[in-house]
């Protein structure tokens, strides 16, 4: 299925009805409209204006298309904050108030907003929610985007003395406890004295940071899911989603943000994405990627966003060309359009909506392409959306195949927030070290799920946790119960549950699992690499340096230079004490699913292959032609074994 993101609000009106024939014969079958149109709904307090919208829809209904609306609160109106001042954020950094000309300009605190968001929102979906074309709903727009879910104001900070209160059970000393605040000082005797953990000196404590981000999350969430609630009992019968940006920018528990949805989308901008994750890669290594994004970027955000959805999602934004808030925008190589939309399908996608129909010539996105130019004419991606249709009607493709997956990745926020927090060397990043992890599997042609501790993994022979700072005894228990192999990164059960060391050393309740201990912790620059030994070869151990002890019978995998342990194994779970590079971990990965029985594909560079259902697909990145390997060679759907440069390949499978 695919869709468009649509704007009748910045057109004449005469512009609709043609756009809606375009968009049908394109093979458009969902168009998403409104998540911005606040001020064109109700221009002053109370003063509805709704005909437009109504006529809009039914344009679009006219030509067969279904209309997913959106509540608009991700823009309010210059009149709302004029009479709510406090509607505004405070940035954490400078302790500044956020000002209004742009987007995402409220704070989550603000009771103020909080009801008028759920007012507007009540307004809409009473209105449209039994609307015979309006087929679905998406909440808000890019929740948490440009670093929203924290603000410094004085309603933010009234509501964390709240959530401290409620969460240590109105006991000032268990929190004076629990953060440890007899250190430098820090006790309070009462709730009402506790400030935000911002602008001061140096460094604040830690478990402080570690609540306020656990505050911050559950505003959002809270906040997030009165909006789920307001349209379900309006809108029966109708799907709920939201488009989600990368899970690392939320600053929120993504599987708590996406509970209540019927499905999660994702907005995919693989150019943006790349160029802003990946600049710190030497240009002859970037080059490559530039205008296709890297291999395992865009399916590393699907593969999270189907893990949070615990079932399919969409792609509500699909870049169709170069956009305008990247550091630098390229435009895709011909061909790339179509592969990551097929790369989406792949990964259990079961929509793909294109950003957007046309490119505004106004304001702040005009830089930003659409599928059509902004003088009507067509873009560079409609050729690639005609064939995505022409294909998809060619590929017996159903949305209820699965991507079946044996391995999984350990994630969650108390990971990324307890690194962010206690960073202890600059080069280390979660993310980073996740991906690190994601990219070695997936060059091995393995598909992943991304899972939280809670979720069964029963259904896996392989579970890698990366980075997995605070450990549930629930989850020990959950491994000891299922019969996988896990790996366990460096940073493993150091923590406990308010950010201060484990009382057993590192890592805490997994040596049960695994009985090591962590003596001690180094952090090293990423140019002074040294030597990692295992199987036979020479790879690099690198930033994250952990010494162990281990107890008897306890395996060393690998070494390091000195000939200490630095992968030691016990029975069926491993752990990793460093940081190391991409060819450790591929060939690290191979001999563990040989052992594991797990199937491995010797995949020529920058080619990747995942298994939905019925098909394999098999997509290109490199800018020449790749042969198949002979083991994937079949009855080919589309494509052939000689795969051409960004081009893709689905082999039906036997």
């Amino acid at each position: 299925m695919l869709g468009v993101c649509y704007y009748p609000e910045h057109w004449t009106e005469s512009m609709w009805q043609q756009d809606a024939k375009e968009m049908r014969q394109l093979g458009l079958q969902y168009v998403r409209i409104g998540e911005f149109a606040w001020s064109r709904i109700e221009a002053r307090d109370g003063e509805y204006s709704f005909e437009w919208l109504d006529r809009a829809i039914e344009t679009l209904a006219s030509e067969g298309l279904q209309v997913i609306m959106c509540t608009p609160t991700a823009t309010p109106p210059k009149w709302l904050i004029d009479k709510y001042p406090d509607i505004l954020p405070v940035d954490i950094n400078t302790g500044t108030t956020r000002g209004f000309g742009s987007r995402r300009h409220y704070d989550f605190s603000s009771q103020n907003y909080f009801r008028e968001a759920m007012r507007i929102s009540t307004v809409i979906a009473e209105r449209y929610g039994n609307h015979p074309s309006v087929c679905g709903w998406q909440t808000d727009n890019e929740i948490a985007c440009h670093d929203t879910t924290h603000s410094g104001s004085l309603v933010a900070k009234l509501a964390f003395q709240q959530w401290c209160k409620d969460y240590y059970q109105d006991d000032i000393e268990k929190l004076n406890t629990a953060w440890g605040n007899v250190f430098w000082s820090m006790e309070y005797q009462d709730f009402a004295q506790i400030e935000l953990p911002i602008l001061a000196v140096t460094e604040t404590n830690p478990a402080h940071q570690l609540a306020y981000r656990r505050f911050s999350s559950d505003q959002v969430v809270k906040f997030h899911d009165a909006m789920i609630e307001i349209i379900r009992a309006h809108a029966p019968n109708r799907f709920i989603t939201h488009n989600f940006i990368p899970l690392v920018d939320t600053q929120t528990d993504n599987f708590a943000l996406a509970k209540n949805l019927d499905f999660v989308s994702y907005d995919n901008y693989p150019l943006g994405r790349s160029d802003m994750f990946f600049k710190h890669m030497p240009a002859e290594q970037f080059k490559p990627y530039m205008r296709t994004g890297h291999p395992d970027f865009s399916s590393y955000s699907f593969d999270q966003s189907r893990g949070v959805s615990n079932k399919n999602f969409w792609v509500m934004e699909q870049q169709p060309g170069p956009v305008n808030w990247a550091h630098h925008n390229p435009r895709p190589e011909k061909g790339m359009v179509r592969l990551w939309s097929w790369q989406a399908f792949a990964h259990g996608a079961d929509c793909v909506c294109y950003f957007r129909w046309r490119q505004v010539p106004f304001a702040q996105e005009q830089m930003h392409a659409g599928i059509k130019r902004n003088d009507n004419s067509k873009a560079a991606a409609w050729a690639e959306v005609e064939q995505m249709r022409d294909e998809l009607a060619k590929v017996d493709f159903t949305i209820s195949d699965p991507v079946q997956a044996k391995v999984a990745i350990v994630t969650g926020a108390n990971s990324q927030w307890v690194t962010e927090i206690e960073r202890q060397g600059d080069s280390y990043n979660h993310q980073r070290v996740e991906f690190a992890y994601y990219s070695a599997l997936r060059q091995l042609g393995l598909a992943v799920d991304f899972v939280s501790v809670d979720h069964d993994l029963a259904q896996y022979a392989l579970v890698v946790a990366p980075c997995l700072p605070i450990v549930p005894q629930a989850f020990v228990d959950k491994c000891k119960q299922a019969d996988v192999h896990l790996v366990i990164g460096p940073r493993s059960g150091s923590k406990t549950d308010e950010l201060s060391l484990v009382p057993t050393l590192a890592p805490g309740v997994l040596q049960a699992l695994v009985p090591v201990k962590v003596l001690s912790t180094e952090t090293i620059r990423p140019d002074c690499s040294e030597v990692l030994h295992f199987n036979g070869i020479q790879f690099e151990s690198q930033c994250w340096r952990e010494e162990l002890a281990l107890a008897d019978g306890v395996d060393v995998v690998a070494t390091y230079h000195d000939g200490s342990p630095a992968v030691a194994r016990h029975q069926n779970t491993s752990y990793v004490a460093t940081l190391t590079c991409d060819a450790f971990l591929r060939e690290y990965f191979t001999v563990l699913s040989a052992e594991l029985g797990l199937v491995t594909f010797a995949l020529p560079k920058d080619m990747r292959l995942v298994q939905r259902g019925q098909y394999a697909y098999l997509f290109n990145y490199a800018g020449y032609s790749q042969t198949v390997p002979s083991e994937l060679q079949g009855q080919y759907v589309l494509g052939s074994a000689n795969l051409a440069a960004y081009d893709v390949a689905i082999v039906k499978l036997n």
